[in-house]
């Protein structure tokens, strides 16, 4: 080889060995944490998976003064976020869409009540949200009434009440499925309550769910308890996994909302006087109905009115709504929507519902002030408690739905003052299936999978 090939050959082999500047001042995420902890004489903790396999580009120039600039710098590229989990002390974690911190959540709600100083800002706020909260689900224009009759099975008489049945054809060959509670004492037309489930896989058949339906029941109210998009009955036609699909809050809210109309057309049910309940991802289905709906009149979102957490799974945050209007909005500007209307907040101190007392009711109560309302919004705080619809939240749901529908709350209270609700059955799944134990009469029209529901929603289009 002549010698001038051999040199180039030499440099261009040296060359394509060599480190880029990027790759030169690129380091291990791991060992980057470890330099700000002995820097600043912090203490990081976080998953170690988070941080495997993970590096930082030019590493050492993202080094600041102090260390919360230093972790801005190394973590936001990575998708990665801090909080002050204690003096001196941080915790690293995934960014996550659906979740701020509770400093954050509580200026949003300072900015977003600047929005609207005098009550004509509000309806217009409130309109404009609306419009983009229809656009965003997809339900601008709403899909057109299915024309069929309500499915019934299996009605039997109770304690004081009956129960039965039913499924709804929200769609062209999509049924979403509960159980119609109705009291055998009074004369109509009765006070309906519409029971919105949460995420858990037991959904109406639930003890909690259960109870709480046929005891208002008693005490003289219509209920209606359904279940979530794809789980229940409704996991005859779709997988699991399409609840947790974007498509999940467009169903969900389509489903409410013909909910709501096989309600108010009962011959027995005063439609003026339709409230709506629910736990947890039934609380956000509750808040987001009674923002869109007029119809209904009263209330109850238990243990999900929060100014920094937003739901998490895709059938409650999939579609982003939050990010409607000017500077976004959240769950609590969302529930505020049902003002003048009657409201009580559930919360608890062992969820993301914990500062309600301190940081969201009083917006709440700053909203109803707008209209001179102040004492229609309510808000019960179980500071011991946890993330479900339990005995205790159960009972001041009662109270509440007692006081605003005049219901007979002392037909099932007990001598100690408390609501009994022992007499309530609670029964099997078996019992309260409108389609069969396996599914078999599922009607004929019925489609199957995400893909249809897809087709069917677009040709409504």
């Amino acid at each position: 080889m002549k010698p001038t090939f051999l040199i180039i050959a030499l440099f261009v082999a040296c060359f394509s060995n060599a480190q880029t500047v990027e790759e030169s001042y690129r380091k291990p995420l791991k060992e980057v944490l470890a330099q700000v902890e002995t820097r600043f004489h912090v203490k990081l903790s976080f998953d170690e998976k988070l941080v495997a396999e993970r590096s930082v580009n030019y590493a050492q120039w993202r080094f600041k003064d102090d260390v919360e600039a230093t972790l801005q710098a190394v973590l936001v590229p990575l998708d990665l976020v801090f909080s002050k989990s204690g003096e001196n002390a941080y915790k690293i974690e995934a960014f996550q869409y659906h979740r701020r911190s509770v400093e954050d959540g509580q200026k949003h709600l300072t900015r977003l009540l600047s929005l609207y100083p005098k009550l004509p800002d509000w309806w217009k706020r409130k309109a404009e949200l609306q419009q983009c909260f229809l656009s965003t689900l997809g339900l601008s224009p709403l899909p057109e009434k299915v024309n069929s009759a309500p499915i019934y099975a299996n009605k039997r008489q109770l304690d004081g009440y009956s129960a039965e049945n039913v499924a709804i054809e929200s769609l062209p060959g999509v049924f979403v499925s509960g159980t119609l509670y109705r009291p055998l004492k009074g004369k109509g037309p009765f006070p309906a309550v519409m029971l919105a489930q949460g995420h858990g896989e037991i959904q109406h058949y639930s003890e909690s769910s259960q109870l709480l339906s046929a005891t208002l029941a008693r005490m003289g109210a219509v209920v209606f308890s359904y279940d979530m998009f794809a789980k229940g009955e409704e996991s005859l036609q779709f997988a699991f996994e399409d609840h947790r699909t974007i498509l999940a809050p467009t169903m969900q809210t389509l489903n409410s909302i013909r909910i709501l109309d096989f309600l108010s057309a009962l011959p027995y049910v005063d439609p003026k006087r339709i409230g709506m309940t629910g736990a947890s991802g039934g609380g956000t289905q509750t808040f987001l109905m009674t923002a869109l709906d007029p119809r209904i009149a009263v209330s109850a979102p238990v243990v999900m009115v929060s100014s920094w957490f937003f739901g998490g799974c895709p059938c409650e945050s999939g579609m982003p709504i939050h990010s409607c209007g000017e500077w976004g909005t959240n769950n609590v500007e969302i529930a505020a929507m049902a003002a003048p209307r009657p409201m009580l907040v559930v919360s608890d101190g062992g969820d993301w519902t914990a500062n309600v007392p301190e940081i969201e009711f009083p917006y709440l109560k700053k909203v109803y002030t707008l209209f001179g309302k102040p004492e229609l919004v309510e808000n019960v705080h179980l500071e011991k408690e946890g993330h479900d619809y339990g005995p205790s939240k159960r009972q001041a749901v009662y109270e509440f739905l007692a006081r605003q529908f005049d219901l007979n709350i002392n037909a099932v209270k007990a001598a100690s003052g408390e609501v009994d609700e022992s007499k309530s059955t609670v029964e099997t799944k078996s019992a309260m299936l409108v389609f069969g134990e396996n599914g078999e009469r599922l009607p004929a029209q019925a489609i199957h999978g995400i893909d249809a529901l897809k087709a069917v929603l677009n040709a409504k289009k």
